[in-house]
């Protein structure tokens, strides 16, 4: 009869896999026992990650930049071009990047209107003309939300989340986003006041700082408002749903009013 040999301890607790128990126990701490998750995957993105990121940063501020440059050093054809040319270059990059294909084509839509300005206006200044117009309609949009009592930053935020309209029936929750769709606003005002006057001034070199400095640093600071709103309505919502009153289904609905009536119930009949 053949023995066979004991295995040890640490044959026993051996994984065929090669992890050790240590391993294995870190991966259980950095997964959800809920949804099996990873912390990194549970981790929220970051402000900067929220508005595109560095290399959404500098695809807004490119073309500008080379606009103001070439027009500087090569008249305002070659600057006209350059941009367009940047917008292309930038365009193709997202694409081979597999990035949203969205924001390239606005981001050429919009480079491509405001060399076409630049062209008709004969002007360097005439570049800036698309952005500050827009940012007045964006005002008006966005403050016009808050006075018909639909503030965009809360319409937008929950379609997108698919969370419904269960907020604009809390005040609290409303006010919130009255008062983020207001911050949004006011960064449009702010851009529409500066660059018209320095648009009126011809002051060219400036008006491209102003809308590199006022794009996605003044944005950032109406999006921090915006997520304030967004957690305190979604803090709000949840308190208000876990004191509501348990929905009766139609067998309880009928069993009350029985029993508020006198008659016997169904079963006993």
């Amino acid at each position: 009869m053949t023995e066979h040999p004991k295995r040890s301890r640490t044959d026993l607790d051996h994984d065929p896999s090669g992890d050790s128990a240590d391993s294995r126990a870190d991966r259980r701490d950095e997964t959800s026992p809920d949804t099996g998750e990873s912390s990194e995957e549970r981790a929220e993105p970051t402000m900067l990650e929220q508005m595109g990121g560095v290399s959404g940063l500098l695809y807004s501020s490119l073309p500008v930049v080379v606009f103001v440059l070439a027009n500087a050093m090569f008249g305002l054809t070659v600057g006209i071009w350059t941009a367009l040319g940047s917008a292309v270059a930038i365009a193709v990059v997202r694409v081979v990047r597999k990035e949203p294909l969205q924001p390239a084509i606005s981001g050429l839509f919009a480079v491509g209107v405001a060399a076409f300005l630049a062209y008709r206006t004969g002007s360097a200044k005439g570049f800036f003309l698309f952005g500050i117009w827009t940012s007045l309609v964006y005002f008006v949009v966005l403050a016009g939300s808050v006075v018909v009592r639909w503030p965009l930053a809360g319409v937008v935020w929950n379609l997108l989340n698919g969370s419904g309209m269960a907020w604009r029936k809390d005040k609290p929750s409303r006010l919130g986003y009255d008062v983020a769709t207001l911050a949004l606003a006011a960064v449009f005002a702010a851009r529409f006041v500066v660059q018209r006057w320095l648009y009126d001034e011809d002051l060219t070199g400036w008006l491209a700082f102003a809308k590199i400095a006022m794009g996605y640093p003044l944005y950032g600071l109406a999006l921090l408002v915006v997520v304030w709103a967004v957690r305190r309505s979604d803090r709000r919502l949840k308190e208000l749903a876990a004191s509501a009153p348990p929905v009766e289904t139609d067998e309880q609905i009928e069993a009350r009013l029985r029993v508020k009536y006198g008659e016997a119930p169904p079963n006993q009949a």
